[in-house]
This record gives C-alpha cells, sequence and structure tokens, in this order.
C-alpha cells in the first residue's frame, strides 16, 4: 500500500510538472526508442515507446491542468522556446508509431505538432531574447521534427507531396539554427544544464531528416537527378553534426553536471539523434563507418537515458516523502 502511494505520488509532480521544457522527457525517451528500432532491437524499443506514450499523456494531462488553474504563468511559459518541445515531442512519438505501422496515429501526431508549432511560433518569436542558450535551438529541433514525421509518414502513404513538405521544413530548420547561433553564448558550454548539448542536437534533427528525405525518395522511386545533391547534403551534415560531440564531450568532462535537472532530457535527445541520424544516413548513403558508429552509439544513448532516468524517479519519490514527511 505504501509502495502504491508513493507511486500515485510520483505520477502526481509529473502530471504537475510546471517547467517549460517538460517536453524534452518525452523527445529524449522518443528518439531512444526510435534509434533501437532502427537497430533492430525492437523488445527495448517498444518498452521506452510505452514509457513515452506515458510521459505524453502525462504532458497533455499538466498542460491542460495548468492552463486551467495558473493561467498568466502558463502563458508567459508558452512565450518561450523550451515550450516548443512539446511540438518535438509529439512529433517523435508519431515518428516512432509510424516506425511501427500506425501511420494514422503519425498523421494524427503531425496534425497536432503542427498546430502546436503554428500556435506557439508567434508568441515565442515575439519574445525573443538575446544572446541564446541550448534551450533556444527548439526553433530548430522542434521544425526539423515536423519534416522527420512528414518524411517518415511519405512511404507507406506513399505521399510523394510530404517528401516536399519535409524538405522545406528542412531548410526552414538549418535557416533558424544559423539565426539563433549567431548569437548564442558560448559560455553555456560549460555552464547549461543540460540544454547546451541541444547545439549538437539540433544539427542531428537536421541531419536525420535529410536522411529521411533521401530513403524515402530512394524508396518511392523520386530521386531523379537530385539523387547525387540529397545524398552529399546528408553525409555533409552528418559531418558537420559530428564535429560538435568531441567539444560537447570536452565541456562536459572539465564542467561535470551531475545533479539532475529536467534539462538533462535535452542532453539525452541528441544522444539518440546521434544514433538516429548515423542509421538512417549510414543506411541510406551506403556508408558502412557511418551506421557502425550509429550501432555503438546507440547503447551509449540508452544507458544515458537509463541514468537519467533513474535520477527523476528518485528525485520525485524523494520530493513525495518529504512532503509526506511534513
Amino acid at each position: 500500500m505504501a509502495w502504491m502511494r508513493l507511486r500515485y505520488g510520483v505520477l502526481e509532480r509529473l502530471l504537475d510538472s510546471s517547467h517549460p521544457a517538460a517536453g524534452a522527457e518525452v523527445m529524449g525517451t522518443g528518439i531512444v526508442s526510435v534509434a533501437l528500432s532502427l537497430d533492430g532491437q525492437e523488445l527495448l524499443s517498444r518498452i521506452l515507446l510505452v514509457l513515452a506514450a506515458v510521459m505524453w499523456v502525462a504532458l497533455v494531462a499538466s498542460v491542460v491542468t495548468r492552463a486551467r488553474r495558473e493561467r498568466a504563468p502558463f502563458l508567459a511559459e508558452m512565450r518561450t522556446p523550451a515550450a516548443l518541445s512539446s511540438v518535438a515531442g509529439t512529433a517523435v512519438l508519431g515518428t516512432r508509431l509510424t516506425q511501427l505501422g500506425w501511420s494514422w496515429a503519425g498523421v494524427a501526431a503531425l496534425a497536432i505538432a503542427l498546430v502546436l508549432w503554428l500556435a506557439l511560433l508567434g508568441p515565442v518569436l515575439a519574445n525573443w531574447r538575446t544572446p541564446t542558450v541550448g534551450a533556444t535551438l527548439m526553433l530548430t529541433v522542434s521544425t526539423e521534427s515536423l519534416g522527420v514525421l512528414a518524411a517518415t509518414l511519405a512511404v507507406p502513404g506513399p505521399a510523394h507531396w510530404l517528401l516536399i513538405a519535409a524538405l522545406t521544413s528542412s531548410g526552414l530548420g538549418l535557416c533558424f539554427y544559423v539565426f539563433v547561433i549567431r548569437y548564442f553564448d558560448w559560455r553555456q558550454l560549460g555552464l547549461g544544464r543540460g540544454d547546451h548539448w541541444i547545439t549538437g542536437g539540433a544539427l542531428a534533427i537536421s541531419t536525420l531528416t535529410a536522411g529521411k528525405i533521401l530513403a524515402g525518395a530512394e524508396t518511392l522511386g523520386t530521386l531523379g537527378d537530385g539523387g547525387g545533391t540529397l545524398e552529399a547534403l546528408a553525409v555533409g551534415l552528418w559531418i558537420v553534426t559530428m564535429l560538435w560531440l568531441p567539444l560537447l564531450l570536452l565541456c562536459e568532462a572539465l564542467r561535470p553536471r551531475l545533479a539532475y535537472d529536467v534539462r538533462r532530457w535535452s542532453t539525452v535527445f541528441p544522444f539518440g539523434m546521434y544514433a538516429a541520424c548515423s542509421l538512417v544516413v549510414g543506411r541510406a548513403a551506403r556508408v558502412g563507418a557511418i551506421t557502425s558508429f550509429g550501432q555503438a552509439w546507440v547503447w551509449v544513448a540508452l544507458v544515458l537515458w537509463a541514468v537519467v532516468f533513474l535520477a527523476m524517479i528518485h528525485r520525485e519519490a524523494a520530493m513525495v516523502r518529504g512532503r509526506r514527511g511534513h
């Protein structure tokens, strides 16, 4: 009975989460599930998919509850780039469900994510602040996540126009990346609480979008004379993305940040994205070294996911016990 009360209390805390970046929990869990599926680890992938779906439902419940009870602070948070994590979380979950063969769920997720993106983009840009931080790059991540899901849905459709939509989303996302990184506060690499990893993660999801478009175009036979260009773009983006990895790892080694923070889910996401984009681009471009990296890195991403997930549960359980003690 005590365990049931504790478990309920943890879930209650998760549902009441007020941090605007809470969608990163879905993003991180969902993309590691996607990467595991790409690597053929279907059982592990489905376990994480279930958890990602539960997190998404909890996020929706939290948003509805806070919109009713704390309207002013809720609306203020919706004007921050971190709020766009809800877009990316929804799209990543939809991508994994589409991989599972549930295209109808992917279509629903794309519709929800697009509506959220359109609703949040204006307020976020109107409330723009510089210098930018890692979370600001959610502008790119959310836009590219729509492209990833659209390109994934194009194949089972088949719907060639979704590849065009994905290409448009990809180009816009890259423009947003340049726009944000110009004003980036580089001190965040040593001071950030986890979201500084989105500097690499935003490029990684751009790489995944390019890889998905390339793979989709090959499957649907729509490459024409553009196959070489798409392949060069995908591989080129992968190389640029990889340049971030040693720098980010070095910054973590020099300035360890071991305490749990919800923004650490924005570290899990790039780890999973590095694996996913490598597996997709490596196979689509037929570059074995890139694929091999993805197959190895997916296990690194899974370990980090487990560490952050357990840290989150431990923190929330401790808070519940603390409240009961009072």
